[in-house]
């Protein structure tokens, strides 16, 4: 007998529906970030289909050889409690073995991190503004696209646990968006 679950690799379109569900649970991605995030592993985004149709995803983006971020982990609520996400979480923990994964998780979801023996390290404060208008008028903050990429993953390198040039090269040009490196004698400083 054939199953009818599948996980397969999310295809660009299939990251859009699961998107669709992130927001429809309150999430907020970033408005161009997956393309970001899927030029740095076009294999990070997996899709679970129960008898074909689309009810679970999550992505584990592999960064380098020694890590991974897990996220965007979710199940259609009329499919919850069978097992489903359960199979498609050991599928996408499967394709980032050997490296050490992160996460940035529900906090009412703690408890189920634990049990696949995640534990804290830090907590997030998220917050929310409108943006808009020019830039502050002072000569080291400077557009990020100008900077020499090699100088923004030196910088990056110092606080990521691996390289990701290329969600880097994508992020500092995302449409919509101004990323701003600020430079004081001649090096990147934030």
């Amino acid at each position: 007998m054939t199953d009818p679950y599948t996980i397969t690799v999310a295809t660009r379109e299939e990251l859009d529906l699961l998107l669709g569900w992130a927001a429809d649970e309150g999430w907020n991605p970033g408005l161009h970030d997956a393309g970001c995030f899927r030029a740095a592993d076009p294999g990070g985004f997996l899709l679970g289909q129960l008898e074909g149709e689309p009810v679970a995803g999550i992505s584990v983006v592999k960064y380098g050889e020694a890590f991974a971020f897990l996220g965007l982990y979710i199940v259609k609520p009329g499919f919850r409690g069978r097992g489903l996400g359960m199979r498609l979480w050991q599928a996408g923990m499967a394709t980032a073995a050997g490296r050490n994964v992160g996460l940035d998780g529900v906090v009412a979801q703690q408890h189920n991190y634990r049990k696949s023996g995640y534990s804290l390290a830090w907590r997030n404060i998220r917050q929310e503004g409108t943006g808009g208008g020019p830039a502050p008028a002072d000569a080291r903050i400077v557009p990020l696209a100008a900077v020499p990429l090699a100088a923004v993953l030196a910088y990056d390198r110092a606080f990521f646990p691996d390289g990701r040039e290329h969600f880097l090269r994508c992020w500092i040009q995302q449409p919509g968006s101004t990323a701003l490196g600020w430079i004081e004698d001649g090096t990147l400083r934030g």
